[in-house]
C-alpha cells in the first residue's frame, strides 16, 4: 500500500511553498560594491543582513537559487535549543563542566531570541511554543532520557519533565514509544512564511537580495574581498558566508568542513479532525530517541501530518520510491493512517560538522556562520545576528561557540560518499534494538 499512497501525483515541492512560493527569477543587476557582501539568502544571511543594515551598512546578499530555496523553506519548522545533540554527561566529558554549561545556556538563549525576534518584528509565521515530546524508541532509552533531563536541569536550568508509557497518550496517541521527555519551551513555525517575513524586513531595511546568482569564487584582494559570480563581480571590505548545507566547491575553505546530509519530508492529505486530536492531543512537535530519528508535527492549520527523516541512498530522492521509508515509519507509529494519501514530498540538505556544533568566526576579511546540524531554524537566526555584531565590532557578538575548532573532515570526498552507508548501518542497529 505504501507506494500506491505515494503514486497519486504528489507534488515534489515543499508543502510550505503553497503559502509562501519562491520568488521568480529577477534581472536585478549585481552592484559593483557594498559595505558587506553576504553569500547565502537563508535564515543566517538575512538575519545578519538585517542587523548590519540597521546599523547603517550597505549590504548585498547573493544566492545561487531563489532566496530561501534551500533548508530555510524545506525544514520541519521545529524550534528547539539544539541541546538534544549531546547528553549533559557527554558535554562535560568533552568540554568540562563550565564550558558545557555555557554551551547549553547558549542554546537556550538562541531559542528565547527567536521567539522574541518574531514577536518584535511582527512576522506572521504561525510561531507557537507548543512543546516537544521526545519519545523513547526502546525501554532503555526512557531511563537514559530521564537521567539526562535531570543532569541538564542541574547543569543549566534546562526545563523538561518525563512522561511514562502508561501516560503518553496524553502527549501522542501511539503505543510505539516507551514513554518520553517533554520539552515545554520548544515550538513550531511555518518555515517558509518565517523566511518570507525575514526577507521582507531585510529589504525594508535597505538590503539588496539578489537570487539566481551562483558564486564562483570568494577571494581577499588587498583591502577588499571580491565575490565572483556568474553575473559579475561584487567587492566589499568584508564578506560573510552563510551557505550551510549548500556550501559547494566554489568555497573550498568551508566546503571541506561541512558534510551535507539529506533530509526528506512528506505531507498527508487533509485528515479527520477527531483522528488528529486523538493522535496529537497537545499539538506537540514529536521526535524519537533513535539514532536515525523521525520528526513529526501537524501543519499550522492542524489538518494534516508532516513527517520527516533522513533520506535513503545517495543524493536526494527523485521519485516517490525515495519516500516510501518515511511512509512506512509513519504507519509504525500511527497504524490508523494506513491508506492515507500523500500530497507533497520533498527533500533538502542539512550541514553537519565534525563536532556537531555550529561555527562562526572569520579569517582575514571573510566571515562565516554555518554548520547547524539540523537545528538551523533557531540557531541560524541567532548566529546570523551574532556574526553581524562581530562584523560591527560589538562585544555582544560573543558566543560560547566562538572558541570551538572548525575542523576539516579528513578525506572529505570519501566521508561524503560513505554517509549513506553509515545512515543505513545506524538504521539497521535501531531496527535490531526495537526488534521490528
Amino acid at each position: 500500500m505504501t507506494l500506491e499512497a505515494l503514486s497519486q501525483d504528489p507534488k515534489f515541492t515543499p508543502w510550505w511553498w503553497e503559502a509562501a512560493p519562491l520568488r521568480p527569477k529577477s534581472e536585478t543587476a549585481l552592484p559593483a560594491r557594498a559595505d558587506v557582501a553576504i553569500v547565502g539568502a537563508g535564515y543566517s544571511g538575512l538575519s545578519a543582513a538585517l542587523t548590519l543594515a540597521r546599523a547603517g551598512r550597505q549590504v548585498v546578499v547573493v544566492d545561487a537559487e531563489a532566496p530561501g530555496y534551500g533548508a530555510s523553506s524545506r525544514n520541519g519548522g521545529q524550534c528547539g535549543s539544539g541541546n538534544q545533540k549531546f547528553t549533559a554527561a557527554e558535554l562535560i566529558a568533552r568540554h568540562g563542566e563550565k564550558k558545557a554549561r555555557e554551551l547549553v545556556a547558549e542554546g537556550l538563549a538562541a531559542l528565547r531570541y527567536l521567539g522574541d525576534f518574531i514577536e518584535a518584528e511582527g512576522i506572521e509565521c504561525d510561531f507557537s511554543r507548543v512543546g516537544r515530546f521526545r519519545g523513547a524508541a526502546i525501554p532503555r532509552h526512557y531511563e537514559n532520557l530521564a537521567r539526562d533531563m535531570q543532569d541538564m536541569r542541574k547543569l543549566a536550568g534546562f526545563e523538561s519533565h518525563m512522561v511514562p508509557r502508561a501516560e503518553q497518550h496524553a502527549e501522542v496517541g501511539s503505543d510505539f514509544y516507551h514513554g518520553g521527555a517533554v520539552l515545554p519551551d520548544d515550538g513550531s513555525l511555518h518555515p517558509a512564511l518565517y523566511h518570507l517575513g525575514l526577507l521582507q524586513r531585510a529589504e525594508e531595511a535597505g538590503v539588496q537580495v539578489i537570487g539566481h546568482t551562483p558564486v564562483t569564487k570568494v577571494a581577499v584582494e588587498s583591502e577588499q574581498v571580491t565575490v565572483s559570480t556568474a553575473r559579475g563581480r561584487l567587492q566589499a571590505p568584508c564578506a560573510l558566508i552563510t551557505t550551510n548545507g549548500y556550501t559547494g566547491a566554489a568555497l573550498p575553505q568551508f566546503n571541506r568542513r561541512i558534510v551535507p546530509i539529506g533530509s526528506a519530508m512528506i505531507a498527508t492529505e487533509v485528515l479527520d479532525a477527531e483522528l488528529l486530536r486523538r493522535l496529537m492531543p497537545k499539538n506537540r512537535v514529536v521526535g524519537s530517541s533513535s539514532r536515525i530519528y523521525h520528526y513529526i508535527r501537524l501543519c499550522p492549520e492542524g489538518k494534516r501530518f508532516l513527517w520527516g527523516g533522513r533520506v535513503k541512498g545517495w543524493g536526494l530522492p527523485e521519485d516517490p520510491s525515495g519516500f516510501v521509508h518515511l511512509y512506512r515509519d509513519m504507519l509504525r507509529v500511527f497504524p490508523e493512517l494506513t491508506g492515507t494519501r500523500i500530497t507533497h514530498c520533498w527533500s533538502g540538505y542539512v550541514a553537519y560538522t565534525r563536532d556537531i556544533f555550529p561555527h562562526l568566526g572569520h579569517r582575514d576579511r571573510i566571515y562565516h556562520a554555518m554548520g547547524y546540524c539540523g537545528t538551523g531554524v533557531v540557531r541560524a537566526t541567532y548566529l546570523g545576528n551574532k556574526i553581524a555584531l562581530k562584523i560591527l565590532g560589538d562585544k555582544e557578538g560573543h558566543t560560547a561557540f566562538d572558541d570551538l575548532d572548525f575542523r576539516n573532515y579528513p578525506a572529505h570526498y570519501v566521508t561524503c560518499q560513505t554517509v549513506p552507508a553509515a545512515i543505513e548501518w545506524y538504521r539497521f542497529r535501531d531496527w535490531l534494538e526495537r526488534g521490528t
